[in-house]
């Protein structure tokens, strides 16, 4: 296995990273204050190509390998973890299942303005009561005549308040599994916005409820065969943990050096707090887990590249990232001390920022899961 990054990932993390500091960093803690779409953000990354990293060139995409698609969302997340999620739900959700299961009328219609930045896409799966185990969703879709009639809500929906185009999911058959998928236009009658949530984190990030009351979308919308949505969403989620993966990295990156920076200035006892064990050993602890948990990200996602089937390797990246980002940012409070509790400093809003990343696409329990299953050979 080659780890040297080729030229195309290289160009792509110093043009992200260098984006980022100058447009994102400035603007974070106001827009995490306020909880406003970051609209400037969404237009500049998708003028950059950012929303359709591993799109071929011929579908408005940048044409790049999925670990650049995964550098990118590292390198957005470790200047705002809200522009990392952004970006990772239109490529990952949005733009993955179009290229891979639309037809290509739909591949036009759909999947070009949004790999091209023109539109923001959406993912709607979650229910109010159903989570983790999204087989027991209740919105149901019913072909009358050339139309779909969708009925049922969605929750905690990334993007879909400013987004043009919402892959979702419904029910078509009495079996657990007979779920199907959809585009869904976000001017389709019967698409409303019901609640926008008020989140711990990743403030900027627009999060809200979705209500599909009597919608009617065209008959030639239902994404992929029929009743083989579930399969689709699962596939999906396997490319979409890329993504969190490599926004949890991001988040510790930053936390890392926010920590490093801070022990080399803080004098303490007569010396700089970098110069105590107890501070260094903290440091190492960090480096060690952003290192493992990078090499965890670009294995899944060169898996990926290969086409070959990746749900294992997508479950340990996102559960052991996501997890070192939680100690890196538990860390990088405790080094800061007191001032790592005042929102003046930016590691507060990075401890509240990682915590989601455990939760959602799919939690810790549900990769632990994942994961035994395939040492168990189940």
């Amino acid at each position: 296995m080659d780890f040297a990054p080729t030229e195309a990932q290289e160009i792509t993390r110093k043009s992200v990273r260098s984006f980022a500091e100058q447009e994102i960093v400035p603007q974070s803690r106001a827009f995490d204050e306020s909880q406003e779409f970051p609209q400037a953000w969404a237009k500049k990354m998708g003028e950059l190509g950012l929303f359709g990293v591993f799109v071929p060139e011929k579908y408005g995409g940048s044409g790049l390998d999925t670990v650049c698609y995964a550098i990118t969302i590292e390198e957005l997340s470790r200047g705002d973890a809200s522009a990392g999620v952004i970006a990772a739900v239109c490529n990952g959700l949005v733009c993955e299942p179009l290229l891979r299961y639309g037809t290509e009328e739909q591949k036009r219609k759909y999947l070009r303005p949004v790999a091209r930045g023109e539109w923001i896409g959406a993912y709607a799966l979650t229910e109010p009561g159903s989570g983790s185990d999204a087989a027991a969703m209740r919105t149901t879709a019913e072909l009358k005549g050339d139309h779909w009639i969708l009925n049922g809500t969605k929750s905690f929906a990334t993007n879909a308040s400013v987004a043009k185009v919402v892959i979702g999911y419904a029910r078509t058959g009495r079996q657990k599994h007979e779920i199907s998928a959809f585009i869904i236009p976000t001017d389709a009658d019967g698409f409303s916005v019901l609640k926008k949530e008020d989140k711990m984190g990743i403030r900027a990030s627009d999060t809200v409820s979705l209500g599909f009351d009597g919608m009617k979308i065209p008959k030639e919308n239902l994404l992929g065969e029929l009743h083989k949505g579930f399969n689709i969403a699962m596939a999906t989620l396997d490319g979409g943990r890329i993504g969190i993966a490599a926004q949890a990295l991001g988040i510790a990156q930053r936390a890392l050096d926010e920590s490093t920076k801070y022990a080399k200035e803080r004098e303490a006892f007569g010396q700089k707090i970098a110069d105590f064990q107890a501070i260094q050993w903290k440091l190492a602890d960090m480096a060690t887990e952003i290192e493992a948990a990078r090499l965890l990200t670009y294995r899944a996602a060169q898996m990926e590249d290969l086409g070959r089937r990746h749900t294992y390797e997508s479950s340990v990246a996102k559960l052991f990232a996501s997890e070192a980002a939680h100690r890196a940012v538990d860390a990088a409070v405790q080094i800061h001390g007191g001032y790592g509790f005042i929102k003046d400093y930016v590691v507060e809003k990075l401890y509240r920022d990682q915590r989601v990343t455990e939760i959602y696409e799919g939690t810790s329990e549900i990769q632990r899961m994942v994961i035994a299953r395939a040492v168990l050979g189940k």
